[in-house]
């Protein structure tokens, strides 16, 4: 399964736990994105935020217990579109972006491949 004119774009990949992270990496190469980065902390997240070249971000919205907030607001002022991964539901994203589009763990393959779409469309 492959995304309609969307293939080969890349994707900033937050996300702690680390099994997670590596089977959404998988469904992601599988729809024929390519990984630039990924982070499984803050730190690294705002680092790699801000020196890595990528066409959308998909952001857990907890890592390690912190909010994902200061990582959101980098790709934000980058201008780049960025998806939630979440396990509380859309009242679990930070009040300032719940107009973003959010993933709820666990998601299947179609649903990441319809929501990355979407945001890389502009919907």
């Amino acid at each position: 399964m492959t995304t309609t004119g969307l293939s080969g774009r890349s994707v900033f990949l937050v996300e702690d736990e680390v099994m997670i992270r590596m089977m959404v990496a998988d469904m992601l190469e599988e729809l024929g994105y390519k990984v630039a980065a990924e982070a499984g902390d803050i730190n690294e997240a705002m680092r790699l935020a801000q020196a890595t070249e990528f066409d959308i971000a998909i952001l857990d919205v907890n890592v390690n217990g912190k909010v994902i907030s200061p990582v959101a607001d980098v790709i934000k002022a980058k201008g780049c579109p960025f998806i939630f991964a979440t396990g509380y539901g859309s009242s679990g994203l930070p009040e300032q972006y719940r107009d973003r589009p959010a993933l709820q763990k666990p998601f299947q393959l179609d649903a990441l491949g319809k929501t990355i779409e979407a945001a890389l469309r502009g919907g």
